[in-house]
């Protein structure tokens, strides 16, 4: 099994090719792997994680200051052991050759395509599910076919060391390895001359690793995030859209890139849909210090990015309310307690950076025609929320905006859909992964065209005449 990396030198360069270095000869002695050695890595994967469960738990609690176990159960352990069972299910299919249909002219010739892993492939995981996003790409990778090297967060620094340890004991380390580091290793790695880069992470720093890749012409997957809004019409339940909201919003602290970041509803209804969110908020965490199913914020950097955002809001004319008892934050806390934000104007930093906390602005509308215009207006979301019975309507606020993925009547949930493709577009993200189109990600689909012994090819050859004519005289009818 693999050794965890240790730094030779300062040199974040270094640290990053030696790794890289005994990845890439090992893929080119032995580049593609079977069937059964891709299911085997992917089984030693999952028992792993299974096994490790509660130390998992523990780990990821530690480096937040307070993490659910319940919420890294269900969105780091569930979702990553999910993904490699569907994987094991599906891998003999994914991995046959495609056929293809051969124009007539063409025959008797056949085509297909086959599917090649890419080769050698970086993973750059984020801090906000650090267990998960690292894991979840490399279930598609190692589906694939692939080698891999990971760069887990420097934010969570216990679940990296959790992260390399995991590796060395269940992968050879020809197969998978692991750099831990600041961003000058972040930096380093991207310029690495992977066959493809995976990227998680916000959207200011999915630039900087395009960037980096380009020197490359590496390909890159992009999961970034942005502001996903919630559109509840005025017809529908508050109590269910309230529930439902609270859930996506709260859960981890928000600290989600799908979770919903503003509210747009009626003026009518706002008023409501603040004691809604107050109900649910309370049914959920009776207390928020000190109760161990609400999570900490992540570090004093991101509280304190917190509260400027809040405070620039409120300063400017905004409405800061509290949607539970205990009101503001203790002193010294890392809990952030549930908040909506009213009155808030389009040139405010809420609504124009990705909040990524328990802060959820409502932004009144007259309409869906206005919800629309207020959508389409901003950077592309990575996630849409719809509250809305009526499947016509539904249908068309799908059809009228562009996001990476939407929940009808519901939030989050298209992600825990191993079968569902997830990705961003534009400002929020390019490329998906999760089931086949994760396998896709890291595979080349490689056309091949086979001409039997007999064949018509000669007839359309120089020099040209009577044939070639009467040929184009049907094709080009």
């Amino acid at each position: 099994m693999s050794q965890p990396e240790q730094a030779p030198s300062a040199d974040p360069t270094e640290l990053v090719r030696a790794p890289y270095a005994r990845l890439r000869a090992a893929w080119s002695e032995k580049p593609v792997p079977t069937l059964g050695q891709r299911s085997a890595s992917l089984e030693r994967l999952a028992t792993w994680v299974l096994d490790h469960r509660d130390e998992i738990a523990s780990t990821i609690s530690e480096d937040f200051g307070g993490r659910s176990r319940y919420e890294t159960l269900l969105a780091e352990i569930w979702v990553v052991v999910t993904g490699i069972r569907h994987a094991q299910r599906h891998l003999r299919k994914w991995m046959k050759p495609e056929r293809r249909k051969t124009y007539w002219v063409l025959q008797p010739a056949s085509v297909r395509v086959i599917r090649q892993p890419l080769g050698v492939v970086g993973i750059i995981a984020p801090w906000n599910y650090p267990f998960q996003l690292a894991f979840a790409p490399l279930t598609a990778a190692i589906a694939a076919g692939n080698r891999a090297l990971i760069k887990p967060s420097e934010v969570t620094p216990r679940t990296a060391d959790l992260i390399e340890r995991l590796v060395s004991e269940v992968f050879p380390d020809d197969e998978v390895a692991v750099v831990k580091g600041d961003a000058a290793v972040g930096a380093a790695f991207c310029e690495l001359p992977f066959d493809h880069l995976f990227f998680t992470g916000s959207t200011q720093v999915g630039r900087k690793v395009m960037q980096a890749a380009a020197k490359n012409l590496t390909p890159v997957t992009l999961e970034l995030g942005g502001k996903s809004p919630a559109w509840i019409h005025p017809a529908f339940d508050l109590t269910r859209a309230a529930s439902r909201i609270a859930a996506g919003k709260w859960f981890n602290a928000g600290q989600t890139c799908i979770a919903p970041d503003y509210v747009l509803i009626s003026a009518a209804r706002r008023d409501e849909l603040v004691e809604q969110l107050r109900a649910a908020v309370h049914q959920a965490y009776p207390t928020i210090q000190g109760n161990d199913d609400y999570t900490s914020i992540i570090d004093e950097r991101h509280f304190t990015r917190l509260r400027s955002l809040v405070d620039d809001a409120t300063q400017a004319g905004a409405k800061l309310v509290w949607l539970h008892s205990e009101g503001a934050p203790a002193t010294g806390s890392s809990k952030l307690p549930p908040a909506v934000v009213l009155d808030a104007t389009p040139d405010m930093r809420i609504l124009k950076e990705e909040i990524f906390g328990p802060i959820l602005p409502i932004v009144t509308v007259e309409d869906q025609a206005e919800a629309i215009r207020y959508i389409n207006e901003r950077p592309r979301p990575l996630a849409m929320y719809v509250f809305d019975d009526d499947r016509g309507r539904v249908d068309h606020i799908l059809h009228k905006t562009v996001a990476g993925g939407c929940v009808v009547n519901d939030t989050l949930l298209h992600y825990a859909n191993e079968d569902l493709p997830f990705g961003g577009v534009g400002e929020s993200g390019m490329g998906a992964y999760h089931g086949e189109e994760g396998f896709l990600t890291f595979s080349h689909r490689k056309s091949v065209f086979y001409q039997p012994k007999l064949n018509g090819a000669h007839l359309v050859n120089a020099p040209y005449g009577a044939m070639v004519d009467r040929l184009l005289s049907i094709v080009l009818r």
